[in-house]
């Protein structure tokens, strides 16, 4: 093999068995890309997973998937080369990629969901090196390494629209109940406490609940002590009901969500982790003039933003655990298993 050819080579993880879940994964040697006109060549450092993933890879996010797709979306590295025509970037700058690489500003439009990385037919960013549109980079934030970095994307994206950009966002004094020790309940939690909210968080495991209090969250709810935990969420409110609910739970936990918000709040719908299809009573959205708002990852110019407010407000993504590439079904299994608190990163050598 020659030396020119060696340098061409590079690492990535690859969907290779689509539906086999855990073992989907599979580590491959592929051709090393090159930038075209308007694009840059990352090189990755770290990747995070997202229960997207595990969907794709159990067959069950819906639609096709290519052949040796390369797996995730949330990425970061440095610039390693840019294309023709690329200004405003320079070469060993720190980014992290967009989850949406054509969603630049303004609101959201059905047509940058299939545009995504990771799914369909394009590439995400487990691999060594990544070509990405110039517009679809934003800078890292200097106070991170490249592990907490790739944490941001896509949790901790949804969690800064949902507090920050949405219709009614977050403000000093008001109440926001956050479910569960995901990606992005923690980034809504450390968001929310660090904008002088107050941050009531619900757990069915006692450990978690414990590790939240040592983030500063005060307010917590057992949801195995407390099944109907939004009369808990209540009785700590004083009967009013909390300013906003950050729901993502969807079809498990939405019912609940409407009745521990307060008249005239918000319920956030940021994720299906207990599934969909459920029927849900529109009763309490009329009745208690609840506006119930859909929040999808965010823009690039959100994760500018966000990026911004990570140093200036000193938070520390919460990592659960890094994995190395050749390791990268075990980070999926973890993810299926749901024992992680925080994000699961794997680093890309």
């Amino acid at each position: 093999m020659s030396r020119a050819s060696e340098v061409l080579e590079m690492q990535a993880v690859v969907i290779g068995k689509p539906g086999a879940g855990v073992d989907a994964w599979t580590l491959v040697e592929r051709a090393r890309p090159e930038p075209g006109p308007g694009q840059v060549l990352v090189r990755m450092h770290a990747a995070s997973v997202n229960y997207r993933d595990l969907m794709i890879a159990k067959g069950l996010y819906g639609g096709p998937v290519k052949e040796q797709l390369v797996v995730l979306s949330d990425g970061a590295g440095e610039i390693a080369a840019l294309g023709d025509g690329v200004t405003g970037l320079r070469v060993g700058e720190r980014v992290t990629s967009a989850y949406y690489p054509t969603w630049h500003a303004g609101p959201y439009r059905a047509e940058h969901e299939s545009a995504s990385l990771g799914i369909g037919r394009n590439d995400g960013v487990l691999a060594q090196y990544v070509v990405l549109p110039a517009r679809a980079v934003a800078a890292m934030p200097a106070s991170l390494s490249f592990e907490q970095a790739a944490t941001l994307p896509c949790a901790a994206l949804t969690a800064w629209q949902a507090v920050f950009e949405g219709a009614s966002r977050l403000v000093a004094g008001e109440s926001v109940l956050v479910q569960g020790t995901g990606g992005v309940s923690l980034f809504a939690a450390q968001l929310a406490l660090a904008s002088g909210a107050r941050v009531i968080a619900t757990s069915s495991s006692e450990a978690k609940l414990a590790r939240l209090q040592t983030m500063g969250v005060r307010d917590l709810v057992h949801t195995g002590t407390h099944p109907e935990w939004h009369e808990q969420v209540l009785r700590m409110t004083g009967g009013e009901g909390v300013d906003h609910v950050l729901d993502v739970g969807g079809a498990a936990t939405l019912a609940r969500s409407l009745q521990a918000v307060r008249v005239g709040g918000r319920v956030a719908v940021l994720g299906l982790l207990g599934g969909m299809g459920q029927t849900i009573d529109p009763l309490p959205i009329l009745f208690r003039s609840v506006t119930v708002e859909g929040m999808h990852v965010g823009s690039v110019s959100m994760l500018e933003r966000l990026s911004r407010a990570i140093d200036r407000l000193a938070i520390q993504p919460v990592v659960d655990e890094v994995f190395e590439v050749r390791d990268a079904p075990r980070a999926l299994a973890k993810l299926a298993a749901s024992t992680h608190f925080g994000k699961i990163v794997i680093r890309v050598p």
